[in-house]
C-alpha cells in the first residue's frame, strides 16, 4: 500500500495544476508524498478528448513529481453527490490513506467545482466510519479519516483561509499547466474552438491571482485555500 501524506481530489484533470500545484511541489521538496486522483476525464470539454487529457495529466504528474495519479472515471457535468461516487471517493481515500484531502473551491463558474467540493467534503468524512464497506483489488478496507480537508480557490474570487508562499515553485507549476496543451493558450493547438481558458489572458489572470495572494504575505506568489475546519498553529510566530 501506498500511503500519501496529500491527496489531491479534483474533478477535472488540469483542476489541480491550476490550484495547488505550487503546494504540490512545495510540499514534494519537503519530503512528502502526493498524489492525484481526478475524479473524472474531462470528456465534456470543449477541446481535446478525454484520452488527450490522459496523457496531458500523465505528462504532468512527471513534471509536478507526484507519486501516484489516478483516475475514478466519474462522468464528466451529469454527476451528483450520491453514494455511487461518494464510494468511489471513499475506496480512493482509504486506498492512500492521506493526512490533507485538497479538493475544488466551494462554488465556481463552472459548476462541476462546486459539487464535486461536496462531493469530496462529505466523501472524507464518511470514509472515517467503519461500516461503510468498501474494497479495493479484492480486500475489504479499514475506515481512514484525513486530519483535513483543504479547497484550493478557482475562478470566482474566494476569501481564503490560510495563503502558502509558492513563490520558488512557480515557474514549474506554469510548466505543469501547459502540459496540458489542447486546453489552454497554444498556437500549435489544431482549429479547435477557443474557450475562455484558451485565451493567452487566462494564465495571466492565474499570475495575478497569484501574485495578489503573495502581497498578502509579503511574497511574490501565494496559492491560497478555504477550510470548514477552524485551523490552529503550533505557536504564533509560525503565522506571517
Amino acid at each position: 500500500m501506498l500511503k500519501l501524506d496529500i491527496l489531491v481530489l479534483p474533478v477535472h484533470p488540469d483542476d489541480a495544476e491550476l490550484g495547488c500545484a505550487g503546494t504540490i511541489l512545495k510540499e514534494i521538496a519537503l519530503g512528502k508524498k502526493v498524489g492525484i486522483v481526478d475524479l473524472t476525464r474531462g470528456e465534456l470539454g470543449t477541446r481535446g478528448t478525454a484520452e488527450i487529457r490522459d496523457k496531458e495529466a500523465a505528462d504532468a504528474a512527471k513534471i509536478l513529481g507526484l507519486a501516484v495519479r489516478d483516475n475514478l472515471s466519474i462522468p464528466d457535468g451529469f454527476f451528483e453527490n450520491t453514494k455511487e461516487y461518494q464510494l468511489k471517493v471513499i475506496s480512493a481515500i482509504r486506498r492512500f490513506k492521506p493526512e490533507i484531502v485538497i479538493t475544488n473551491a466551494y462554488y465556481d463558474r463552472h459548476p462541476d467545482h462546486g459539487r464535486a467540493s461536496q462531493l469530496v467534503e462529505d466523501s472524507a468524512f464518511l470514509a472515517g466510519l467503519r461500516k461503510v464497506e468498501t474494497s479495493y483489488n479484492g480486500e475489504v478496507q479499514e475506515a481512514w479519516r484525513p486530519n483535513l480537508v483543504l479547497h484550493f480557490i478557482q475562478d470566482n474570487y474566494i476569501k481564503p483561509d490560510i495563503l502558502i508562499d509558492v513563490t520558488d515553485h512557480w515557474d514549474k507549476k506554469v510548466e505543469s499547466i501547459r502540459a496540458f496543451g489542447s486546453q489552454f493558450f497554444n498556437p500549435d493547438w489544431g482549429d479547435e474552438p477557443q474557450t475562455y481558458i484558451s485565451s493567452p489572458a487566462f494564465i495571466e489572470v492565474i499570475e495575478a491571482r497569484a501574485r495578489e495572494f503573495g502581497k498578502s504575505i509579503g511574497v511574490k506568489y501565494a496559492e491560497g485555500f478555504t477550510s470548514k475546519k477552524i485551523l490552529g498553529v503550533d505557536n504564533l510566530f509560525s503565522l506571517k
